[in-house]
């Protein structure tokens, strides 16, 4: 042998705390010269081609009379240095100087091929050309039957930690193959690619700039305590990362496990925890793992998961996180569990703050296009958000398609970009639980008495303002109460119920979901309260107000018990009752008939805004609106007189004038008085209403022709 193991065996620049890898690896050298040197002396013929292939009778007579090894030299005692990648290997492992050792007389061949053909040359078959346990025993100047094969035995650090894999189980322990995995081969030539069998499982490691530093300690250090495993509980705060933020404050490096695809490959979770925890102990990081809602829902799978994975990062820092507490039958370990609450308006404005003005500063040409915006319109603009609940992370995503939005049509950012990117945030579930409507009216579109208008300004005032009086003020404490707002709507049909809460969802900034009750009731027992505890947990998820047409069908008055059909109707009362308090986000339940609805149900509502019916002044100004400026109307049409003689309200006034522009297109002429009405003697025929001269006056004959 006439080169030596050195850095330029691989290709690229070598760090310094790689160095002292190469200078270990000279001795392994050493030791494999005076080893083959050893077996070559005693060796009759060494230049025999099918050497290794066969005993001949001298050579089993001299296998009989050695008393085994290879009279190496033993490893002499020796201490990584600290900031070497060797000295870390062995901090974050446990390993001793002989693990050390052992580990690199397995490594060797990764790094020089010649010790492939050097190994298969002392293993005396040239077909396995990686070191057994009894060669790397032999080669660290130890026998086969000393006590130190244990260091490689399947609970010892080197293979519990995954740093060597034995192979060949089949054959006797001495002649067990052993083997290096290609990342921690990586990990001591100064790689940092994670595993190629975590990709699609690891998320993205963020942290939150405006996180409160009491909160990043305090977590921080519980990850610090006993086996390190912490839950966060969250309640609207950003759980993910402030987890990131505290594992760095504790000087561990984050690796963060996407819940959802561990959830896709449930089957290879037992492979992948080893696979996580190797790569924590080499990089010297803590794992966050969440949302735990996300794992499987099945209670066994769940807790099948995560105990493979808190078993597999036992003494590894573990912070998990979710909305859900965590159940004593998931692991055999206890987190210490700490309560995420949703951040305070002062931090959440500075939320967006920072988002806006890092997005302006990431957007190509934002400021040449007009995209941009002052420090000062970053508050404005947050406060057009206010009611909205959102992590940093969707607070990012947001003013990221907010920016980049206005910059393409060259102008500052708006309240209106904002609220757009916000409702785009929004997950599918309730989708497919309620009927999604895009809000496009505003409150000069209401025609309204003034106490109904300050009711419905009353909800507006109350979900933008929600977090700091229930969450920081604790103003409904106890009992599990939720931070919701609920209101109801009272009054007859076409009144404006719908349609208000548009209005107040406009306002907001938010989609309004629709609630089919024919989706949500179910004949069968217990299925109705299935189907609306989904929609209650999606839309606690969603920003988003939840409207309940028709409220008294879901929500009506408990009544005696008679049979069984009463009795579990009012478990159905019952579960309504609960759950409106707890929960999280805003509805709105409309009514035509508010004594319909249970007492208990009133006590719980947050706004109640009676709608009666309109009064003629407020009619012609629903003739006005639903007519609009762009229908052409002739000059006999006298709105005045359809608002004294008919009373209608809004919603029946919109059909009567759209079934009156449909009978102007067919004439092809401007809108006429008997045009109209003879839509409102159709309306009234819809309504079951008499068609009568008294109301009607000089257009009666109109009327009746209709």
């Amino acid at each position: 042998m006439t080169h030596t193991v050195g850095p330029g065996a691989v290709a690229g620049p070598v760090s310094a705390d790689v160095e002292p890898l190469w200078d270990r690896l000279r001795l392994v050298e050493e030791r494999v010269r005076h080893a083959v040197a050893a077996r070559r002396a005693t060796d009759p013929d060494p230049d025999d081609p099918y050497r290794g292939q066969y005993l001949t009778p001298d050579a089993v007579d001299r296998i009989l009379d050695e008393p085994g090894g290879l009279g190496t030299p033993g490893h002499e005692p020796w201490q990584p240095a600290a900031g070497s990648v060797l000295g870390g290997l062995a901090r974050h492992f446990g390993l001793s100087p002989l693990d050390l050792d052992l580990l690199l007389v397995a490594l060797a061949p990764d790094l020089d091929a010649r010790f492939e053909r050097l190994y298969g040359f002392l293993n005396d078959d040239l077909t396995r050309r990686r070191p057994t346990v009894g060669l790397a025993l032999e080669l660290c100047g130890l026998p086969g039957a000393a006590s130190a094969r244990f260091r490689i035995a399947p609970g010892a650090p080197l293979v519990a930690g995954g740093l060597v894999e034995i192979t060949e189980p089949e054959r006797p322990p001495l002649s067990r193959v052993l083997a290096v995995p290609d990342r921690v081969t990586g990990h001591l030539l100064g790689s940092d690619r994670p595993d190629a069998r975590l990709a699609g499982v690891l998320g993205v490691a963020r942290e939150d700039p405006t996180a409160e530093e009491a909160d990043v300690l305090r977590t921080a250090a519980a990850a610090g305590t006993g086996v390190g495993l912490v839950h966060l509980r969250t309640r609207g705060g950003d759980a993910a990362e402030l987890a990131t933020a505290a594992l760095r404050a504790a000087g561990l490096r984050p690796l963060v496990l996407d819940a959802v695809a561990l959830t896709r490959r449930a089957g290879d979770v037992p492979e992948l925890a080893r696979v996580a925890a190797l790569e924590a102990r080499l990089t010297g990081a803590g794992v966050v793992l969440g949302p735990l809602e996300a794992l499987p829902g099945e209670p066994t799978e769940r807790a099948r998961t995560l105990g493979a994975l808190c078993t597999a990062l036992r003494g590894i820092p573990l912070i998990t996180h979710g909305t859900v507490g965590w159940a004593p039958e998931w692991a055999a370990d206890t987190p210490v569990e700490l309560a995420v609450a949703a951040p305070s308006p002062e931090r959440q404005t500075a939320r967006w703050r920072h988002a806006l003005e890092r997005a302006a500063a990431d957007t190509s040409g934002a400021a040449d296009s007009g995209g941009g915006f002052g420090t000062g319109d970053a508050d404005k603009l947050a406060e057009a958000v206010a009611a909205h609940r959102l992590d940093s992370g969707q607070v990012r995503r947001a003013a990221d398609v907010a920016v980049r939005t206005a910059a393409l049509a060259g102008r500052p950012v708006g309240p209106d970009d904002l609220r757009s990117a916000v409702r785009a945030q929004n997950g599918a579930g309730l989708d497919r639980l309620a009927r999604r409507v895009e809000p496009d009216v505003g409150w000069d579109d209401l025609v309204l008495p003034p106490s109904t208008h300050r009711r419905l300004r009353e909800l507006a005032l109350r979900a933008r303002h929600r977090e700091q009086v229930l969450g920081q003020w604790g103003m409904r404490p106890g009992g599990g109460r939720g931070r919701g707002v609920v209101a109801l709507f009272a009054g007859e049909s076409g009144t404006g119920k719908t349609m208000s809460a548009e209005v107040v969802a406009t306002d907001l900034g938010m989609d309004l979901y629709v609630v089919d009750l024919s989706t949500v009731v179910d004949k069968y027992i217990g299925e109705t309260e299935k189907n609306l505890e989904r929609i209650f947990t999606e839309a606690s998820a969603v920003n988003a107000v939840l409207l309940f047409d028709e409220a008294d069908a879901i929500f009506g008055k408990r009544s005696a018990v008679k049979d069984a059909h009463d009795r579990h109707a009012n478990i159905e009362s019952a579960y309504l009752l609960q759950r409106m308090e707890s929960f999280d986000g805003i509805a709105v339940l409309t009514t035509n008939l508010r004594a319909n609805l249970d007492e208990a149900f009133t006590r719980r509502l947050d706004v109640v805004a009676d709608f009666p019916v309109p009064d003629p002044g407020q009619r012609l100004a629903l003739w006005e609106r639903c007519l609009g400026v762009r229908l052409p109307r002739a000059d006999d049409l006298d709105l005045t007189f359809c608002a004294d003689r008919f009373e209608l309200a809004g919603g029946s006034i919109r059909a009567c004038a759209v079934t009156a522009a449909y009978l102007a297109a067919e004439a092809g002429t401007p809108l006429t008085m008997r045009q109209l009405m003879t839509a409102v003697a159709q309306e009234y025929r819809k309504l079951g209403r008499l068609v009568l001269e008294g109301e009607f006056g000089p257009y009666t004959a109109e009327a009746f022709d209709a």
